[in-house]
């Protein structure tokens, strides 16, 4: 009965989250998923309903960087990472999607690194 409750409450939140947020052409979402072992993040262009650009700890290049895939470390490479393909396909401004997640340790580091190699939110 917990579990069922946990899963209603994170779903609750993602969509409290999600309801504020829409990607345009000229403004995509950057979308942000954590587990306990990877990080992933999407930039979605939702009038299209297409991934634009993808990055996670499971992708192979990204992957063999690593030691550990599931800590602040692996969130900075992700967002260097999704930051570079993003302005490689000419993405320069973001709409940031955080999830059911706050906005802090992993997420934050994803976002700051994004923000670093030159994604503006």
């Amino acid at each position: 009965m917990k579990i069922n409750r946990a899963k209603n409450a994170a779903v609750r939140r993602k969509l409290h989250v999600r309801k504020k947020i829409f990607g345009t052409p000229d403004r995509p979402r950057l979308s942000v998923f954590r587990s306990n072992r990877h990080i992933y993040a999407q930039i979605i262009d939702d009038t299209a309903g297409a991934t634009l650009v993808s990055a996670s700890t499971t992708a192979k290049g990204l992957r063999e960087q690593l030691s550990t895939s599931g800590n602040t470390k692996a969130a900075e490479v992700v967002g260097e990472a999704i930051a570079r393909q993003g302005l490689g396909v000419g993405i320069k401004c973001v709409r940031f999607d955080r999830g059911r997640c706050k906005f802090h340790g992993r997420i934050k580091a994803l976002a700051e690194a994004a923000r670093k190699a030159g994604l503006v939110f």
